[in-house]
């Protein structure tokens, strides 16, 4: 693996801001980027003489002002813990932590805000579901997943299947990377054994947005649970859980502009009512005896001890301001930003675009392999080369280590947009990747 020098080349004339290219895909009023990236303070950083060209949004967000000022409010004013703190700091702590609650319910559009369970992240949200709709697992059922899954919706899988006796099977991807709905693999892989079937809406990896509620009828027809991992939905797209038709949808807040340390499950309440604990400790309980303990109503009964409060007032704050926003002129502008970076990639000479090459029913990750003469530059080095010109990329295989496996590939690097996102960030990008390539080329 190569190193590079602090900086190399000339800065990038790239990054001088020029206007977006005007027009909307799928309606709402255009986003004034210039404006929104003045609520993001780490956006005026440089990195030596470059300006920052931060394009890893789907690894985690930035966060606006508004976030980070909630967070310092709280603990400023009103850090308490919740729920048994009867002063009024824990009246006021508990106040903000179940309204983020209220606000994440309505931005979902959640029935009830009791839908809504808070945890540390979506891994943990996705191994709550594995391990409550999972409890009841027998050898001879299975569970369905895809090749294009984060590790975060196989592992989980893995092991509840290895424990129960299931069997996990899954769909495969097209050589165009969306999944295989039609070939013969995918024949009959959701029939009358299938209890559960947990699938990503985006991929972190191809950026393929798949047909969740299409699956879930198929699901619901023959008695499965369907699971979605939104990770990287929530973030770009309006999100009506009902119209998704899943019956849990895990998520998490730092890909949402919220801190870290706080994620997501929601769930129909009747399921969350039928289900087992997750984790036990304080506050998830009703009564607790020597001899046995009965359990909170939902959502409290999976929420032990102590939660995330301020990462959840701070996630509160996320869902105000994207909602300031519209979540429809987000999608519009992610959609935008997206087909702009395809066509500007695909103007680079060694490089090839895992995934779908054009915007349709695609999310703002855009993952490919550069070669220069004929030869793969690694993803480290390109991430690492990129990241001396102020470009911030991901090099590696994304916690999707299977799917890079499919598509014959051992890593790859990606670049992935957001609502602060400029078309001239993309320029950026582009220079610095023919840069790379040129290097190489120069140095075999």
């Amino acid at each position: 693996m190569s190193t590079a020098p602090a900086a190399v080349g000339p800065p990038l004339a790239g990054l001088t801001v020029r206007p977006e290219t005007p027009g909307l895909a799928g309606g709402g009023v255009d986003l004034d980027v210039l404006a929104v990236r003045r609520d993001f303070p780490i956006l005026d950083r440089r990195v030596g003489e470059y300006p920052l060209a931060y394009l890893d949004s789907a690894n985690t967000s930035q966060k606006p002002r508004a976030v980070i000022e909630a967070l310092s409010e709280h603990y400023a004013q009103h850090n308490a813990n919740v729920a048994r703190a009867m002063h009024l700091l824990g009246a006021e702590a508990t106040a903000a932590f179940e309204g983020a609650r209220e606000k994440v319910a309505t931005f979902i559009g959640a029935a009830r805000s009791e839908e809504v369970v808070f945890t540390k992240n979506a891994s943990e949200a996705l191994n709550l579901a594995a391990n409550t709709v999972g409890a009841s697992l027998v050898p001879g059922d299975e569970v369905v997943i895809s090749v294009m899954e984060h590790h975060s919706n196989i592992v989980p899988w893995q092991l509840i299947c290895q424990r129960t006796g299931a069997t996990l099977r899954w769909f495969d991807v097209t050589e165009e990377g969306r999944l295989d709905l039609a070939g013969a693999a995918a024949q009959n892989l959701i029939n009358e054994r299938t209890k559960i079937v947990s699938l990503t809406w985006i991929s972190n990896v191809l950026g393929t947005v798949n047909p969740i509620a299409a699956i879930a009828e198929q699901a619901h027809q023959v008695g499965a649970v369907m699971v979605v991992d939104a990770s990287q939905g929530v973030p770009q797209l309006t999100t009506r859980v009902a119209e998704l038709g899943a019956d849990l949808v895990a998520f998490t807040g730092h890909k949402m502009l919220g801190p870290t340390g706080i994620g997501v499950l929601w769930g129909r309440y009747d399921l969350l009512a039928s289900l087992p604990p997750f984790l036990g400790g304080g506050e998830m309980i009703e009564i607790v005896r020597m001899s046995g303990s009965t359990y909170a109503p939902p959502p409290y009964r999976f929420e032990a001890g102590t939660p995330p409060i301020a990462q959840a007032v701070g996630l509160g704050a996320a869902v105000d301001y994207l909602s300031g926003l519209g979540m429809e002129s987000i999608a519009a502008h992610e959609q935008r930003i997206t087909r702009y970076a395809l066509e500007r990639l695909a103007t680079v000479d060694g490089l090839r675009i895992l995934g779908p090459q054009v915007a349709l029913d695609r999310g703002g990750a855009i993952s490919f392999t550069l070669h220069a003469d004929g030869l793969e530059v690694h993803p480290h080095d390109v991430m690492t080369f990129l990241d001396s010109r102020g470009v911030a990329v991901r090099g590696g295989h994304h916690c999707a280590r299977p799917l890079h496996e499919r598509l014959g590939v051992t890593a790859s690097t990606r670049a992935s947009f957001y609502l602060y996102t400029l078309e001239s960030e993309i320029d950026a990008l582009v220079e610095a990747l023919i840069y790379v390539r040129d290097f190489f080329g120069r140095h075999k």
